[in-house]
């Protein structure tokens, strides 16, 4: 294998890490195999953290508690009713207020959102949500209807808010897309945490080697090889967003493999998007981004208040 095509293996491990060090568990082993399920399985309910997922290969249902433990699996009918039934009797604690969904992003789960969702759980006035998709199993477009059917779910009054990192941010803007005028005038806003928004050039030059570009799958295929055929189909939010990306703010970046300043995955160009209220660029790498103080920091103060604190002394903007 010539240099460049190393260079395209290890760009895509990057795209799509396996594992997640956030997720906690008993043992090593069931660590990796909530990992793997993470990438095999979507929410199409969520309440706090009961949920009713599907598994978009084949269609199964199955309802997990809070400890993550499968307490019913079955039709998709089945899983439906025993969702409902489990809400209609106490067991699954109702919905109040405004929501905050918080998504993640390639090849990770909803573990890798913990840190920033347990800060924003202590620091909002909201409920906080977090939102797993089997992102290498389908498509941003079936990930977009997934977060439909669990925004559907919530009660019709509840004020939204979005906090996506990475392709949770195009899964958000291709629901966006999909959704009712209803639903859009119900969203406050969004912060977007190292988003794709235009695109990765580490993806494309993935999708530049024939045999690695034929091994990606779900949503890593709609950026290796089908972004051209996506990009259209993805809103610019129509409510209040700010974006955070990641960055040495020195032209050179994280990573010797990409032009400009970028956070070792994805290029602080590639992060801009047409009508954001604010920007911020911090000196962090692209997953650390969801453990980092500066970040946490400011995304809560953009959910408050529509900008980001200007307390972050190591940031530029």
């Amino acid at each position: 294998m010539d240099r460049v095509s190393l260079i395209a293996a290890a760009a895509l491990a990057m795209l799509a890490p396996i594992a997640s060090a956030e997720e906690p568990g008993p043992s090593w082993l069931d660590k990796l195999r909530r990992s793997q399920e993470a990438v095999e399985w979507s929410d199409v309910a969520v309440r706090h953290d009961w949920r009713l997922q599907e598994r978009p290969r084949d269609g199964r249902c199955r309802i997990l508690d809070p400890r993550d433990d499968v307490v019913r699996q079955g039709s998709a009918a089945d899983c439906r009713a025993a969702f409902a039934a489990l809400a209609a009797d106490g067991t699954i604690p109702p919905l109040d207020g405004p929501t905050v969904i918080v998504l993640h992003g390639l090849g990770e789960g909803r573990a890798s959102m913990r840190p920033l969702a347990d800060h924003l759980r202590k620091t909002l006035d909201a409920t906080v949500l977090l939102f797993g998709y089997a992102s290498t199993a389908a498509p941003i477009e079936a990930h977009g209807r997934s977060l439909d059917a669990v925004i559907g779910g919530l009660p019709p009054d509840a004020r939204l808010s979005f906090v996506g990192h990475s392709l949770g941010n195009l899964v958000v803007r291709r629901w966006m897309s999909l959704a009712n005028d209803r639903d859009l005038a119900r969203v406050d806003r969004m912060v977007m945490l190292g988003p794709p928004n235009r695109g990765s050039e580490l993806a494309q030059r993935v999708g530049g080697i024939g045999m690695l570009a034929a091994l990606a799958d779900g949503a890593a295929r709609d950026l290796v090889v089908d972004w051209p055929q996506v990009e259209p189909h993805l809103a610019v939010p129509p409510c209040e967003f700010g974006i955070v990306a990641g960055g040495r703010g020195d032209g050179a970046g994280f990573s010797p493999l990409l032009d400009g300043d970028d956070d070792a995955v994805v290029r602080v160009e590639e992060t801009k998007l047409d009508g954001a209220g604010d920007f911020l660029l911090v000196p962090v790498h692209h997953a650390a981004m969801l453990r980092d103080q500066r970040v946490k920091r400011a995304t809560e103060a953009f959910l408050k208040s529509g900008r980001f604190a200007a307390d972050h002394d190591e940031a530029v903007r």
